[in-house]
């Protein structure tokens, strides 16, 4: 379940890369602006991550490489290159960036945790299960920050990636109220009375600080129907209950395997979060 960041940050714990990251980029390229990959110093040069591919690729694994086997140039810190991705690289995007280049070691890891993690969604996972944990390693290599939380300790694996944060919280819905703001909610604890207070939790939020991105319920439709029966009860509206999606995952993928309810729901909150909509039930 290791992530590309936890790899390099392993890595860095004994030894030394080449970090490579795009910065300011013009007109079509590859990767986006903060996109990186590492050259690994050691046997086998291993790299991890990547910038887009390609001949702009390769001549930066080399660049990197150079630089990892020759002493002075290692003393330089960081270095930057502009690249026109025209026909001389093989490369016919048409658009400009700036590769920037730096030497990372184990004194940079608090600041590239920090760094190369910024800007990735924030996601409450309720339920360390089966498919809880598929769904773990499907957003291992995604640009999202996990707090995953049940009310059971010992459900959680001892190795976590650096972008999930395991939480015990009983009552498990009280975790609910010191959720980042903007978070999308996954909910799948192992009970479903468990479930219904945590959707009855998150609601409560949407209508005190209306601060979540998202709220998912894995389930059937009959499940629904019953939840929102007994959502009515405690005060709920029909608008409330809307902001509810349920059951998860995109319409027409039908395997039950827990990787495959991963892959399915994982797709759907990546066009949640390029809708820049809160998607709504229907019914």
């Amino acid at each position: 379940m290791l992530s590309d960041l936890d790899t390099l940050l392993l890595h860095l714990a004994t030894g030394h890369a080449v970090l490579v990251t795009v910065g300011t980029t013009k007109g079509s390229v590859p990767r986006e602006s903060g996109a990186w990959m590492a050259v690994l110093a050691g046997p086998g040069e291993r790299v991890i991550g990547t910038i887009g591919g390609g001949h702009l690729e390769w001549d930066a694994m080399r660049q990197a490489r150079e630089a990892l086997a020759d002493a002075p140039a290692m003393a330089r810190p960081a270095w930057e290159q502009s690249v026109v991705l025209g026909p001389s690289l093989g490369q016919c995007c048409g658009g400009a960036l700036v590769l920037c280049f730096e030497r990372v070691d184990a004194s940079h890891i608090p600041a590239l945790r920090a760094r190369l993690s910024a800007g990735h969604a924030p996601l409450a996972l309720f339920g360390g299960g089966h498919v809880g944990r598929a769904i773990v390693q499907a957003l291992s290599p995604l640009p999202f920050e996990v707090a995953w939380i049940d009310s059971r300790d010992e459900v959680f694996p001892p190795d976590l990636p650096a972008h999930v944060r395991a939480e015990h919280s009983d009552p498990v819905q009280s975790a609910v109220r010191d959720l980042v703001a903007g978070s999308s909610v996954l909910i799948m604890s192992f009970s479903h009375a468990e479930d219904l207070d945590i959707v009855a939790a998150c609601l409560q939020r949407l209508r005190e600080r209306a601060d979540l991105r998202f709220i998912g319920l894995i389930g059937s439709a009959t499940k629904w129907a019953t939840f929102r029966s007994r959502l009515r009860h405690r005060g709920f509206g029909d608008a409330e209950l809307a902001r509810i999606t349920c059951p998860i995952g995109l319409p027409g993928i039908r395997g039950k395997e827990p990787a495959v309810i991963a892959a399915s729901v994982v797709a759907q909150l990546l066009l949640e979060q390029a809708s820049g909509e809160t998607p709504a039930l229907t019914a």
